[in-house]
């Protein structure tokens, strides 16, 4: 007597697909190199970030007037008590890089998360009801485009003082409109297709329309946007900080140390060098580690 098998249930077969995309977005992930490579940097400077007491092998603000200006280890002149060398008031160069990465890292963070959930909730909004809502929202999306925004930021921080937490809401609240629009742009086209049109026939709320159907549509753009928006609040920041008007001075960021730097770039040049480079890799590798995460959301992207 031969017996046949039922047919696997939809959610099998949804559960087998997934299955499958997640397992290609990973082998995709794995064979890029140079994500590979961007994880790994932006991994340790995670953990140095996290673990900088521990790590850093000196107090960042310690001032030791005897060893200023001392160069690199590897430099016939250095000393390999500080492998960067110090700077002008005799501080270790490698402790303040390492503190200077937490700073970077939170700000970068927050103001991306900020501006992030701001620009998700006004898209959506305007995307999906239109009409008024949509011409009021994209109008002020306008006028804040209409200034420069690092400008802005400078006029806001200069308004309501410096530190941290100022920082990060200050770059958080200038960063929202391009979230908005890209988000605003996805859902305009997903909400008049037919599984919306039947969630709005069977008597699913609006609200729930947007949380459980339109949001996880939106994901890969948001992640793009999110990392580039994060690179770009690292760099603000120590704009901010280099022009004196960021996190206090007695916060170590690598703005204030391209700042103390810049009168020593001719003799000292170890001073200003390290954390501008410290800056421009993390900037990279948060570009490259966006791109790869848009190809492994987008499955598409990573099945071509």
């Amino acid at each position: 007597m031969t017996t046949t098998s039922a047919p696997a249930s939809t959610e099998t077969r949804d559960a087998v697909q997934a299955g499958g995309s997640g397992s290609l977005a990973l082998t995709a992930l794995r064979r890029n190199r140079s994500a590979v490579l961007a994880l790994t940097v932006l991994t340790l400077l995670l953990v140095a970030a996290l673990f900088a007491p521990l790590i850093a092998p000196y107090d960042p603000n310690a001032q030791d007037l005897l060893q200023r200006l001392q160069p690199p280890a590897w430099s016939s002149e250095g000393h390999a008590a500080h492998l960067l060398g110090t700077d002008q008031l005799g501080r270790d160069m490698l402790s303040r890089v390492i503190y200077g990465a937490r700073v970077s890292l939170l700000v970068g963070a927050g103001a991306a998360l900020l501006a992030g959930v701001i620009g998700t909730l006004v898209g959506l909004a305007s995307g999906y009801f239109g009409g008024w809502a949509d011409r009021t929202l994209m109008r002020l999306a306008d006028v804040q485009l209409a200034f420069p925004s690092l400008l802005l930021a400078l006029a806001i921080v200069g308004f309501v003082g410096s530190g941290l937490w100022p920082v990060i809401l200050v770059l958080g609240f200038t960063g929202w409109v391009s979230y908005a629009r890209v988000v605003r742009s996805e859902v305009m086209s997903l909400r008049t297709r037919d599984f919306i049109t039947e969630a709005r026939a069977i008597g699913v709320t609006d609200v729930t329309i947007m949380r459980r159907h339109l949001l996880p549509n939106v994901v890969a753009p948001l992640l793009t946007i999110g990392t580039l928006h994060v690179a770009a609040a690292i760099v603000a920041e120590a704009s901010l900080s280099y022009l004196g008007l960021g996190v206090p001075k007695e916060t170590v960021t690598w703005g204030s140390m391209l700042a103390d730097g810049q009168l020593y770039l001719g003799t000292s040049w170890w001073v200003a060098v390290f954390p501008g480079i410290a800056l421009m890799l993390t900037s990279l590798a948060i570009n490259i580690t966006g791109d790869a995460l848009r190809d492994v959301a987008d499955p598409k992207a990573y099945r071509r």
